[in-house]
């Protein structure tokens, strides 16, 4: 399974397109005032749709980057406001966090190997033929 669409509400229609095309990502459907769908350079999918009132976020949007503190300078010149700089977690990420207009909370990272294979990834054995349930 991999990450393959998410969708975050939004209040202002034109300022959160503005936002996400700003963070770089392809515009692929335009639905104003309702919908909008983006497209990464590696093909995952990220929407956002209008609503009328947003409630406490519960969703984190991360976002991978390979040169993270250069993204973040560049969209830092472009007028983005970062709620932390990149900064080295205890998990072997490197994150920056901010918000988009409604409020969403989005992390940048560079995760490398330890996105998929962290030290503390659960080894699952493959199942011997003839062993199956």
């Amino acid at each position: 399974m991999k990450l393959n669409q998410v969708t975050v509400g939004c209040l202002d229609y034109d300022r959160s397109l503005a936002f996400y095309q700003r963070l770089g990502l392809t515009q692929i459907v335009h639905s104003p005032p309702r919908y909008a769908r983006f497209e990464t350079p590696t093909g995952e999918t990220f929407s956002i749709h209008a609503v009328e009132k947003i409630g406490t976020p519960s969703t984190l949007i991360y976002f991978e980057c390979d040169e993270l503190d250069a993204k973040v300078a560049d969209l830092q010149s472009a007028g983005i406001a970062f709620a932390t700089r990149p900064t080295d977690q205890s998990w072997g990420w490197r994150e920056a966090r901010l918000r988009d207009p409604a409020g969403n909370p989005l992390c940048l990272f560079h995760g490398g190997d330890n996105r998929r294979f962290p030290p503390w990834r659960i080894n699952h054995q493959p199942k011997e033929k003839g062993n199956e349930p």
